[in-house]
């Protein structure tokens, strides 16, 4: 075998021949004299897409988890914006029920409420044309004081409300009050946006007095102050929306079908219960700045319960729905909350002493009698007089 100096000296090329004759030796010394003595060919070129993809491919290899630009900038950036700004307009719209303080999604302004509220007006008046009692009829006359009691108290406890809301402004000279009486069978009383109230004559087999319907009318003057409707146009918009996506999720419409019925059962008609309550708690309060009793609320649900359980305006034995697919509470809910509520409201009924109330009270007295004298007392005699 050859020396180690003849072996470097063969590997520098110094020699054109090896001096080994060792057959492994030999093929070492002839691949290292090729690779001295040979011009090196230059690496295949590659297209960008395929240089593209072994970048990827290395930074996979080396642990990196950069995303492709088409994936980042057509997808992620899209996406990640549209979430933003969905939850910067859902913030935005957040908005305080007055009194409860509960929190709740808002999207219409009071002046789109009010502009839909006299289209309604409008349409109304058309539709009880022939049955809307005159103004100096008995019934529309107290409506008509009691009624304006309860908008001077809910004006006040606007304002009130709105000093205590940390600084949130709210609307305190809102539109003047229309009181429409239409003879109905039906018992129902209810308030438009932009301050339209009516009153269906049925409402007095179970209001026999003006506590008991200043009880009802402050119930539905809280709908309009909480600004319950304007919520439920909201709560359909986002509904709407939601099931839009669904449609894109879900082109078959199977989610759309599922979706449709949860959303009612568990959210509309939750919504619906919770307006109510919310209506009751803030209701009994107007009636008691307003100087009427408050207690005449429990009377006015006792007697629709009993005509309910009895069969009355429902038919014979005919029990009502149960809570849960309704959109009202049930009779012995909203009792048993009067109950929770009702010394709240007799302090602010009592409030003084009851010296504020006293003198008010001698002065409804006072303007029943005179309206008694004023107006023929067949129709409706003694029914609104207080005890």
């Amino acid at each position: 075998p050859a020396s180690h100096k003849e072996l470097i000296h063969n590997i520098r090329g110094l020699s054109p021949q090896p001096v080994c004759h060792s057959p492994r030796l030999f093929y070492y010394e002839r691949h290292i004299f090729h690779r001295q003595h040979s011009t090196p060919s230059p690496p295949p070129s590659r297209s960008p897409v395929a240089a593209n993809a072994s970048s990827h491919r290395r930074q996979r290899k080396g642990g990196g988890s950069t995303a492709p630009p088409h994936i980042t900038y057509g997808f992620v950036v899209p996406i990640a914006g549209i979430a933003a700004a969905s939850a910067y307009a859902y913030c935005s719209c957040l908005d305080d029920v007055p009194y409860t303080n509960r929190r709740r999604f808002l999207a219409t302004t009071p002046r789109w409420e009010e502009s839909m509220g006299d289209e309604q007006y409008r349409a109304l008046l058309d539709r009880y044309r022939g049955d809307i009692l005159p103004n100096g009829h008995r019934a529309s006359v107290t409506v008509q004081r009691v009624g304006s009691r309860i908008a001077a108290a809910a004006k006040n406890c606007s304002r009130e409300w709105s000093n205590e809301s940390k600084g949130i402004q709210r609307k305190t000279n809102p539109p003047p009050y229309t009181y429409t009486v239409v003879r109905s069978p039906e018992a129902n009383a209810f308030v438009l946006p932009g301050n339209h109230v009516f009153v269906l004559t049925g409402l007095f087999r179970y209001a026999h007095n003006e506590d008991e319907l200043a009880s009802v009318l402050g119930h539905e003057m809280a709908h309009n102050l909480a600004r319950h409707a304007g919520e439920r146009v909201s709560e359909s918009l986002l509904m709407g929306i939601l099931s839009r996506l669904a449609l894109v999720v879900d082109p078959s419409g199977i989610l759309f079908s599922l979706l449709l019925p949860a959303q009612t059962l568990l959210y509309s008609l939750p919504h619906s219960r919770e307006h109510e309550v919310e209506a009751d708690r803030i209701g009994i309060v107007l009636a008691s700045e307003a100087c009427y009793d408050p207690r005449a609320a429990r009377q006015v649900f006792s007697r629709m319960k009993e005509d309910a359980e009895g069969g009355g305006a429902r038919g014979k034995n005919a029990a009502p729905p149960p809570e849960f697919v309704s959109t009202h509470p049930g009779y012995d809910t909203r009792l048993t909350l009067f109950d929770q509520w009702m010394p709240d409201a007799l302090v602010r009924f009592n409030e003084d002493g009851g010296n504020k109330c006293r003198a008010i009270r001698e002065e409804m007295k006072r303007a029943r009698r005179l309206a008694a004298e004023m107006h023929d007392g067949k129709e409706g005699r003694g029914r609104w007089s207080n005890p």
